[in-house]
């Protein structure tokens, strides 16, 4: 094998990583059918087996995870060599591919995005919107939005954006009818929404007052997986949604919800952008974090 196989190489490193055909094809911008060819095509050369696969898994064999051990080093080398020369730019450039949950999307993500997009024209930018806590690494992500919390201690959390607080709203229809909560035991007997994650588990809500702290497994008539549905069912008049508070702001300042529980709802830092600590941060991902960290700028007024 000569230089030439280096892309090769690389192929195989990245299947070795991601174990699935179609997601490292996807990362590629390959189809699932000609990086097998590729692989088939550098094991005849190399004249064994590198991978073992059948329709459900792939995995490295011995060989390959012999020849993976000593691939790694030299290809994250070379990564690194790309980026210091790619820093001499005039502009970042590339692909960046964000793993970020629909609720930072809306709040975090969406009101920043358009004005980098017009700042960077040289990069691409992929936003995958799903509220599974996902291995970035495995998924072929450059970084992703959480909160830090639940972020794996092997990453490097940069803070995005304001401090959040959480919101108990309702609609003045339904707590003239029903009442307003003013503790948490008020909630009882109340039709309190709930939001499952896609782990199955219950998101229970949160209530905090100087050091009494409440997780409340409520109760109610709806469950759902999307904040947003949360919302719509609150201001028809359906019961309680707990959502974060930038999402219900017009709906609040417009009266079409009522806030309660205040007092119980202290702000919490807000989100961070992650991505795995021996990775060497990208131009392009670089660009990203500065822009969100640096605030919006101020709309420009017309004068008539």
């Amino acid at each position: 094998m000569d230089r030439r196989s280096i892309p090769d190489l690389a192929a195989f490193a990245l299947l070795a990583e991601l174990r699935s055909f179609r997601r490292a094809g996807e990362v590629l911008g390959v189809s699932a059918s000609a990086l097998s060819h590729r692989l088939r095509r550098m094991e005849t050369a190399l004249g064994v087996r590198l991978l073992n696969r059948s329709t459900r898994a792939v995995a490295p064999t011995e060989a390959g995870e012999r020849l993976l051990a000593r691939l790694s080093p030299a290809l994250a080398d070379i990564e690194a060599g790309l980026m210091e020369v790619a820093a001499f730019r005039e502009r970042p450039a590339g692909r960046l591919r964000l793993s970020v949950p629909r609720s930072a999307a809306r709040l975090a993500i969406a009101p920043r995005l358009g004005g980098f997009l017009k700042a960077y024209p040289d990069i691409r930018v992929e936003v995958v919107s799903d509220n599974a806590l996902i291995d970035i690494v495995a998924g072929g992500f450059d970084a992703g939005v959480r909160f830090d919390e639940n972020l794996p201690a092997e990453m490097v959390a940069v803070r995005i954006g304001k401090p959040l607080r959480m919101a108990a709203v309702a609609s003045p229809e339904y707590l003239a009818e029903r009442g307003t909560p003013m503790t948490p035991e008020d909630l009882a007997g109340h039709a309190c929404f709930r939001l499952r994650w896609p782990s199955g588990a219950f998101y229970d809500w949160e209530l905090e007052k100087g050091d009494d702290v409440r997780r409340l497994a409520v109760d109610g008539p709806l469950i759902v997986d999307d904040a947003q549905l949360l919302k719509d069912a609150a201001v028809d008049g359906a019961g309680i949604a707990f959502v974060a508070e930038p999402s219900v702001r017009e709906e609040l300042a417009s009266g079409a919800l009522v806030s309660f529980l205040e007092d119980w709802c202290p702000p919490f830092p807000g989100y961070s952008i992650y991505y795995p600590s021996r990775r060497q941060v990208s131009p392009a991902l670089r660009a990203f974090i500065d822009w969100m960290r640096s605030p919006p700028a101020e709309p420009r007024i017309t004068k008539v």
